[in-house]
């Protein structure tokens, strides 16, 4: 199965969508080990009003629930064992450099040798995968 431009394009904005809200989605959720309550389920109930109730977090959340929207109906028409595998790296190196614009630690150079690789081994499954509309078989 050969993978269309709007495809590819759908899981690149899956990847952002998600990995760009990951470093946004761990900064609303500061604060909430400072919420106590005396059994579980008030504790539970407690920690997701803090949650919904705190801007910091809920935009992002929708973002990223928004970001899953899109992926379930890409994989709708994509094949899986090239939806998966883009998507989830992709988010990977999105939720890396979006954590570094936002001052959290890189990794050094591992990281960096990591995020090429991985570009690397995405822009060949792409490219593998992408359908030609260009040529036509030969007859």
């Amino acid at each position: 199965m050969m993978v269309t431009h709007v495809e590819v394009l759908s899981l690149l904005l899956v990847s952002v969508l998600w990995g760009c809200t990951n470093p946004f989605l761990k900064r609303g959720t500061e604060g909430i080990e400072h919420v106590s309550k005396s059994n579980k389920v008030s504790q539970f109930l407690a920690e997701v009003k803090f949650l919904f109730l705190n801007v910091k977090y809920l935009i992002p959340f929708v973002l990223n629930q928004t970001g899953s929207l899109v992926y379930y109906y890409t994989l709708s028409t994509t094949d899986l064992s090239f939806a998966v595998p883009v998507s989830n790296s992709l988010t990977f190196l999105c939720t890396l450099l979006t954590g570094k614009l936002l001052g959290e630690d890189f990794g050094g150079k591992q990281a960096v040798a990591g995020l090429f690789l991985t570009v690397f081994g995405i822009t060949l499954c792409v490219i593998s995968s992408i359908e030609d509309t260009g040529t036509q078989p030969a007859s």
